[in-house]
C-alpha cells in the first residue's frame, strides 16, 4: 500500500521540539507521530522562522519552506498538521481546502475567535477538508478507559464534576484557560457526551497572574436530562502543575488527569454502622497512552476512508471555543 504523505506547518514545540523531552511519552509531536507511523512519510515542513526551519530539517531530514502555499503545491500532502498560533488556524485550513488536502490536523484551540472557529467547522462539515482538532485526550487510552467506566454506569448517575488546572506560577489565568483549559473542557465533554455551559465566575480575575478563579457551569446532555453542576478551579502561584477532573457519582468517584487514575466505589463503611464509604478499587492505568500515535492513526483512517468521521472533529473544537468564549465574556 502506498504511503500517505504528511506535512507540518509551524515547526515549534508541538510540531517537533518536544521530542527532545526525555520524560515525555513518545511520540509527543506531529512530526514524531508521522515518522513513527508505518503508513505515513513525513514529506516537508513550513515555518516563517529560519531557525525553526533549520532545526526541523536537521532532525527529520526533509525539505522546509517559508511559504505554506509553495510547500502544498510541490509536495501535495494528504495529511497536513497545522501547529501555528490559533489566530492563523482558519487561514491555513482554508489554504488546505484550496489545495485539496484531504485531512487536516489542527492544533487546539481551534481558533482564537468564535467566528473563525465556526468557519473552520463549516469547512469540515463539507469535508473540504476533514478536520481533526488535536484534543489529544480523546485518543489517550487512560481517558478511553475512564469513559468506559462512566458509560457502564457501575458508579451510578453523575451528580457533579470538579476540574482543577494549575499550569504556570505566574501565567495569566485566562492564558491557562485557553491553552490547557481547552483540553480540560473537551475532556469533560468527551467523557460525558454532554455540552458544557458557563454560568458565573468568582475569585481572582482571569487577567490576573496570581490567585485562584472559580468558574461555575453545568453539563447538559439532553432536554430531558437534569443539568450536572461543574466547578472549574484555575490557579496561579503554585510551583507545580495540576490537570485533573473528578466525577462524583451516586455510587462512587472517578479521578483522572496528569499522573492520576483512580476509581472509588461505595462499600459498607468500616468506620460506622449503617453508613457507606468510598474504597479505591485498585484499578490503575500504566504503560503508554498512545495519545499522539492514535490521533495520527485516526487521520490515516480518514484518508483511507473519506466518509469516516474523526474521533475529535472540528465541531468538538468549536464546542470548546463556544464555552471559552462565554467565560471570556463574563470576566
Amino acid at each position: 500500500m502506498e504511503k500517505i504523505k504528511a506535512a507540518v506547518i509551524g515547526l515549534g514545540r508541538i510540531a517537533s521540539l518536544l521530542e527532545e523531552d526525555s520524560l515525555r511519552e513518545k511520540p509527543c509531536t506531529h512530526a514524531g507521530a508521522i515518522s513513527a507511523n508505518s503508513e505515513c512519510v513525513l514529506a516537508a515542513g513550513c515555518d516563517i522562522d529560519e531557525e525553526r526551519r533549520r532545526l526541523f530539517a536537521e532532525k527529520w531530514q526533509v525539505p522546509v519552506f517559508s511559504d505554506a502555499a509553495e510547500m502544498l503545491s510541490i509536495h501535495k500532502p494528504q495529511i497536513l498538521a497545522i501547529a501555528t498560533h490559533p489566530d492563523s488556524h482558519y487561514r491555513y485550513c482554508r489554504l488546505a481546502s484550496e489545495y485539496k488536502v484531504p485531512v487536516v490536523i489542527c492544533e487546539k484551540p481551534l481558533a482564537d475567535k468564535i467566528a473563525d472557529a465556526r468557519k473552520i467547522a463549516r469547512l469540515a462539515e463539507a469535508k473540504t477538508p476533514v478536520i481533526i482538532t488535536n484534543h489529544e485526550r480523546r485518543y489517550s487510552q487512560d481517558y478511553t478507559r475512564a469513559k468506559e467506566i462512566l458509560d457502564e454506569g457501575k458508579l451510578g448517575g453523575l451528580l457533579g464534576i470538579r476540574a482543577v488546572l494549575y499550569m504556570g506560577k505566574t501565567t495569566r489565568l485566562v492564558d491557562q484557560l485557553w491553552h490547557d483549559g481547552t483540553h480540560l473542557a473537551d475532556a469533560i465533554m468527551f467523557l460525558t457526551d454532554a455540552r458544557l455551559k458557563h454560568r458565573r465566575s468568582w475569585g481572582a480575575r482571569l487577567n490576573s497572574r496570581n490567585g485562584t478563579a472559580w468558574l461555575e457551569g453545568s453539563l447538559q446532555k439532553g432536554k430531558n436530562s437534569p443539568p450536572v453542576p461543574v466547578i472549574f478551579e484555575i490557579g496561579a502561584g503554585r510551583d507545580h502543575l495540576v490537570f485533573e477532573i473528578e466525577f462524583s457519582c451516586e455510587k462512587g468517584r472517578l479521578r483522572i488527569g496528569n499522573g492520576v487514575f483512580e476509581i472509588w466505589e461505595s462499600v459498607p463503611s468500616p468506620y460506622a454502622e449503617k453508613f457507606r464509604s468510598l474504597k479505591n478499587t485498585g484499578e490503575i492505568f500504566s504503560g503508554l497512552t498512545g495519545y499522539f500515535a492514535n490521533m495520527l492513526q485516526d487521520a490515516v483512517s480518514c484518508v483511507r476512508d473519506p466518509l469516516r468521521s474523526p474521533r475529535s472533529g472540528a465541531i468538538d473544537g468549536l464546542r470548546v471555543i463556544e464555552y471559552l468564549n462565554s467565560v471570556r465574556r463574563w470576566r
